[in-house]
């Protein structure tokens, strides 16, 4: 199979999901896939200090994060799943995370709105796997765990869809646990993928409470993609290091947390010949939802399923 690499040039970026552009590469299923990305905000750099801008962005299409895409798939049709797995992921050497700066109804039920804004400026190091900030004069360290927070295709044929909202086709889910040797499964929904991939994040914590993690640019991120023909999904799923992954996504966190559920129930009745009312009996014991965010006006659930605790 092909390898493939992209180049960081302004002709390889793009700032929503759409298949009305053509695709910056074509590749097929079983190829790899290596590329650099930007922060979410379009920047580049060695830190915080020289955080630059180079690439300008179109009014139309670069309204969201900074994607690398869109990647066409050879022979991928509406109703096929595409797994995307994470061989490897490399941060680069800075990052942020801002805080009070939207004065939104959480802010206000936190009392946040008596602080003034704060960015952090954190210093990564991709050997060591920590990152650094100061706060009043204290040093605060993180042991890293970086992913990508958007991975994605259009949701419909024509038209430009936003980059800031989770859909059933990728998008904004900002899982924590979608690292390296992770095996991501989107539900295709229009011919060719069009798959676009960035908001590098070198740590966040379940919620994203402030509505940042540690946003930092990628010096590497190489994937392979595969087509699936056989599996049926209405949203997506995941193998990553942690366990099995369902997703939920709604404005309403209930319903949010139904759909991660239903979707980990058939996914045990795949792995285990169970039934529903079976599955959910187990899975009671053994299942952890946990709130993948709050903060992109769709909320996420994530429900997990551990590797070998149930034999």
């Amino acid at each position: 199979m092909a390898v493939h690499k992209i180049e960081l040039v302004q002709e390889n970026l793009i700032g929503s999901f759409t298949n009305e552009v053509s695709p910056i590469i074509k590749v097929n299923s079983g190829d790899s896939i290596r590329f650099e990305t930007l922060d979410a905000g379009w920047g580049t750099g060695t830190s915080n200090s020289d955080r630059r801008k180079p690439f300008s962005r179109r009014d139309k299409i670069d309204g969201g994060h900074a994607l690398i895409g869109p990647i066409y798939v050879e022979n991928a049709k509406r109703g096929m799943v595409l797994e995307i797995e994470f061989n490897d992921i490399i941060i680069g050497h800075y990052g942020f995370t801002a805080a009070g700066q939207y004065p939104n109804w959480q802010n206000q039920k936190l009392h946040l709105t008596e602080y003034q804004e704060i960015i952090l400026d954190w210093k990564l190091d991709s050997k060591l796997m920590n990152g650094k900030c100061d706060i009043n004069g204290r040093t605060f360290s993180v042991s890293l765990k970086p992913f990508m927070g958007v991975i994605g295709m259009p949701p419909e044929s024509g038209g430009v869809h936003s980059t800031w909202p989770p859909r059933y086709c990728g998008g904004n889910i900002d899982c924590r646990e979608l690292v390296k040797g992770s095996k991501l499964y989107l539900p295709i929904s229009v011919d060719g993928g069009y798959l676009a991939i960035g908001d590098g994040h070198a740590l966040q914590g379940d919620g994203e409470v402030s509505c940042q993690a540690i946003e930092c640019p990628m010096e590497v991120v190489d994937i392979t993609v595969n087509l699936i023909e056989n599996m049926s999904l209405s949203n997506p799923r995941a193998n990553t290091p942690a366990g099995w992954i369902t997703f939920g996504f709604d404005e309403d966190l209930n319903e949010a947390t139904v759909q991660a559920l239903d979707g980990m129930l058939n996914l045990m009745g795949d792995l285990f010949g169970l039934n529903r009312v079976e599955a959910i009996a187990l899975g009671s014991s053994i299942v952890d939802l946990r709130i993948t965010q709050i903060v992109n006006g769709v909320k996420g659930v994530h429900a997990c399923l551990p590797h070998g605790i149930l034999k």
